[in-house]
């Protein structure tokens, strides 16, 4: 029998690093992978593992993520059980915003008792992964676990950017370290460390009593990882880590991609991920019927590839292209081309990402670069060849990307 379980997605960061993309938008708002949210990997994860009741908690710019739920995940039905319902901050325990991760769940105690769940999943909204959380659940069970958090073995080497978590042999957790600079080893791998993926499993009673006792205490932050967590594991509760490399999805062809998953937090980490896709084979599988990753439903026709006048032949390399988009005439390789884009005659896109409505002037060239929506590329504008003169009208991030900003009104040099 199935352990009733609310979900709560944490969907109210600022998300600053990802700007200008989150200049309008919340993080988890930010489109991905051509016709994607960020936040629909999250959602489709709990929907596919049968986790049919969610609230996602909402803050900085909201609306275009408010938006987005209400047109793409309104699964509403005779079932009281089953809904994603977006939280706002609400200021119910005071005159102030969500001060922490912990506080918004804090906040927000007065749903937990309405709904009355045995477990609390208190996932992030901002990352890209694929989960079933059924085999977290049944971890948590058979380890009689307080609490699980869900960790992902990474090297040494990069452990120091992450939180890390310390176990025994069990996997029960022993300790945390904040971004280490001599991150603790893996019992029996030492060239690895745990990072904690910031995905958790709670028995209602643990969390409540935690969210209370953290809520009276001054010096806090207020913050799970921070405060919360480590004061559980003080006070003898049994927290116990998940080992991701154990996740199994369902009609997987490899089972070995089963534990991909990607902090899209800045915006180098963002292409990466983006062009992980282009892949033969990605690890990310988009196309895995049994879990399907779930995105607006948009009646758009299919994306066309035509000739132009001058016989040149439209044609997409290593690349997704959306529905609605046409390339004419033009060259698309190593690229993402989002819905209703057009890329015209003699037109070079390389190694970018193209969101919605994009359109790409006759004669352009185009490399290294993120589009965000509604941007018209001048005829034979060139971007991504000369980082000192891209600088001067863009923004260019240290390796050299490109990111124009939405709707931004482009001239050419």
């Amino acid at each position: 029998m199935r352990i009733k379980t609310l979900a709560f997605v944490m969907a109210g960061g600022k998300g600053t690093r990802l700007e200008p993309l989150t200049a309008d938008r919340a993080k988890p708002a930010v489109p991905f992978g051509g016709k994607y949210r960020i936040i629909d990997f999250v959602l489709s994860n709990l929907i596919n593992s049968g986790i049919y009741g969610i609230y996602v908690l909402t803050q900085f710019k909201s609306q275009s993520l408010m938006e987005h739920l209400h047109d793409t995940w309104n699964i509403g039905s005779m079932l009281r059980s089953h809904f994603i319902t977006a939280v706002p901050a609400q200021q119910r325990t005071g005159e102030h915003w969500y001060q922490g991760t912990a506080d918004a769940i804090y906040q927000n105690l007065n749903l937990i008792k309405d709904r009355d769940p045995e477990l609390v999943a208190i996932f992030g909204g901002d990352h890209i992964f694929k989960m079933n959380v059924d085999d977290m659940t049944a971890f948590h069970a058979s380890a009689e676990a307080d609490v699980t958090i869900a960790a992902i073995p990474v090297p040494i080497a990069e452990a120091t950017e992450f939180g890390v978590i310390q176990v025994d042999a069990n996997w029960r957790i022993t300790g945390f370290q904040e971004k280490p600079k001599n991150p603790t080893p893996i019992p029996g791998h030492p060239d690895l460390a745990l990072a904690s993926m910031g995905n958790y499993l709670f028995n209602r009673a643990a969390l409540t009593e935690a969210l209370i006792a953290d809520a009276k205490d001054p010096k806090s932050s207020h913050d799970f990882g921070k405060n919360v967590l480590p004061n559980l594991l003080a006070g003898g509760k049994r927290l116990f880590a998940f080992d991701f490399h154990k996740n199994r999805i369902p009609g997987s062809r490899n089972h070995e991609d089963d534990c991909y998953w990607r902090d899209v937090g800045t915006l180098d980490a963002y292409y990466e991920a983006s062009m992980d896709l282009r892949a033969v084979m990605p690890q990310l599988d988009l196309y895995n019927t049994q879990w399907p990753i779930r995105a607006e439903s948009i009646q758009l026709p299919p994306a066309k590839f035509v000739h132009n006048s001058e016989g040149r032949v439209g044609q997409a390399i290593q690349s997704v292209v959306c529905e609605g988009s046409i390339i004419s005439g033009s060259t698309v390789i190593d690229s993402i081309i989002g819905r209703e884009c057009r890329i015209n005659s003699f037109a070079e896109v390389h190694s970018s990402v193209l969101m919605d409505d994009v359109e790409v002037g006759r004669g352009a060239r185009l490399r290294r670069c993120i589009i965000d929506k509604h941007v018209r590329i001048p005829p034979n504008d060139v971007i991504g060849y000369n980082r000192d003169e891209d600088a001067k009208r863009f923004h260019v991030t240290e390796s050299g990307l490109v990111v124009i900003a939405k709707n931004m009104n482009i001239v050419k040099p």
